[in-house]
């Protein structure tokens, strides 16, 4: 795909003697979903930490608009924004101060204003002011994907970003990446969700036994 936003080439992931990926190669472009499915263990969220660094492939590589993916250059983290599911708050910043430094240090204009939006729309207003420490699970990944959210993008790479949404916000999400792809965006999503997979996606790359690509 010539006008590739990313391009992954051959990732392959070992542990010991098992390996957990073998070659695998995908592209998303700019205004495109694409979607990592498989069962259990097939190395779906290796993929992706392998692809955005959190985890290093045996060898391969991918490359985000052109540009090696190496999260430490600014370029790199400026153009992305991921949700895994380890991800980090601030312990002592409230909902609203973690997301408002988490805007304002990707340089975001009118920081406050966004944040604002993004609060309503992930249905955290009411809770704004709480640490996250008091948040349940469920809010915790409404804020986890505020946080991509308030930040400048051009990639999204998300890992099952459904888990522990009620169907409500299964809803919302939907209707979210739907208008991240009209906005231009790509996104690589991970998900055992069929239906949302189903409605978001393009594209779907299947892992583990008799995997094709879809």
């Amino acid at each position: 795909m010539d006008d590739a936003l990313l391009t992954v080439r051959g990732i392959t992931r070992r542990f010991g003697d098992r390996t957990i990926l073998s070659g695998v190669d995908l592209d998303v472009a700019a205004g495109e979903a694409v979607g990592v499915v498989g069962p259990n263990g097939s190395g779906k969220s290796t993929l992706l930490r392998c692809i955005v660094g959190a985890d290093e492939a045996d060898s391969g590589e991918a490359t985000l608009a052109g540009r090696v993916f190496d999260e430490r250059l600014p370029e790199i983290r400026r153009d992305l924004a991921v949700v895994m599911d380890d991800i980090d708050f601030f312990p002592d910043l409230s909902v609203v101060e973690h997301l408002d430094l988490m805007a304002r240090a990707h340089g975001q204009p009118d920081a406050e204003e966004i944040v604002n939006g993004v609060l309503a729309e992930v249905g955290l207003m009411e809770v704004s002011g709480q640490l996250p420490s008091t948040l349940s699970s469920g809010q915790r990944r409404r804020l986890a994907l505020a946080s991509a959210f308030v930040r400048p993008r051009l990639l999204l790479v998300l890992d099952e970003p459904e888990a522990r949404l009620d169907v409500d916000g299964v809803q919302w999400l939907g209707t979210k990446l739907l208008a991240e792809k009209a906005a231009g965006r790509g996104v690589l999503l991970v998900s055992h969700d069929p239906v949302l997979v189903d409605r978001v996606c393009d594209r779907v790359v299947r892992l583990g036994p008799d995997a094709a690509d879809g």
